[in-house]
């Protein structure tokens, strides 16, 4: 009998029984907000679609997505600069030239810059370990012309390669958004033996599936947000955890649904439980790497 593959990454670890630590000033739920800025090729490629295309160029669909660069997300940034809110901004790298200004205005708000790939109308998982390495190099380069370094990586469309956590730790990450297996941070082994921090990132607190997938609305995404919160301080007493809000604003940015989610953020920023760090992905793994717990 043939046995079940393994990714050979992580073994099972149920949360109960880990050891305990707490988040900076003895805070014990982590929340960051991941926002997406992604950029698409016209006419080729892959991307999220609204409706079907009944032609090619797909001119409805481009266009849809590049609302979220042209202003969702400037209005994302009015919101939380009100609410006084820090993201972490996964940026494509190939946005710096197809949208001048859009990386930097992120950088002086005083985002987490992570490295979201070069583009999402491609995905890595099909790359040879030299084209992969030759992106995640190409990728950095791109940043650091406007004076960036990400430490953080989330794969476009979370598609990764038998190699991806390995030359990611090479080429000097800390840490990786793609696996959606846990509450806490957990350490992916790696070749070097050294490892790669892996940081809950949500694949249902996450807008593209919630409203793309599942034809859901904003109010409903919205309270999946507040209920997520919710049963999260009734375990947190218990165990330090984690939630990533993941957001694209071509989607959550539209005028019709950024409202919701102005008032879901707007209650709990209102709410000001001490329990709750407000924080970045980043924030998460500088704390991680001081050691106040042992990633399993």
């Amino acid at each position: 009998m043939t046995e079940l593959a393994h990714h050979s990454r992580y073994e099972y670890v149920p949360i109960i029984g880990r050891p305990d630590y707490s988040w900076p000033e003895g805070r014990r739920l982590a929340v960051y907000l991941g926002v997406n800025h992604e950029v698409f090729a016209f006419g080729d490629g892959m991307g999220a679609t609204l409706a079907p295309s009944k032609t090619d160029p797909d001119v409805m669909n481009f266009a849809w997505r590049d609302y979220g660069n042209r202003v969702g997300a400037w209005r994302f940034m009015e919101m939380f600069d009100r609410l006084e809110l820090k993201t972490t901004a996964l940026v494509n790298s190939a946005i710096i030239t197809r949208c001048p200004g859009l990386a930097e205005a992120c950088r002086d708000r005083g985002d987490e810059i992570a490295a979201h790939g070069r583009t999402n109308a491609q995905a890595e998982g099909h790359l040879s370990e030299n084209e992969e390495r030759e992106m995640i190099a190409r990728t950095l380069q791109e940043f650091e012309a406007i004076g960036l370094r990400p430490r953080g990586w989330l794969g476009p469309w979370i598609s990764e390669s038998e190699n991806t956590p390995d030359l990611l730790e090479e080429a000097g990450f800390d840490y990786v958004l793609d696996w959606a297996h846990d509450d806490q941070p957990t350490r992916l082994d790696t070749r070097s033996g050294k490892g790669i921090l892996s940081i809950p990132y949500s694949q249902e607190i996450n807008d593209i599936p919630s409203i793309i997938a599942r034809h859901q609305e904003a109010e409903t995404f919205a309270g999946m947000i507040e209920d997520a919160i919710e049963q999260l301080l009734a375990e947190c007493d218990r165990r330090p955890v984690v939630l990533g809000i993941a957001l694209h604003p071509y989607i959550m940015g539209q005028a019709h649904r950024a409202v919701h989610l102005d008032r879901v953020l707007t209650r709990l920023r209102k709410a000001a439980d001490s329990r709750i760090w407000w924080t970045t992905a980043g924030a998460i793994a500088e704390h991680m790497a001081e050691g106040p717990g042992k990633p399993t």
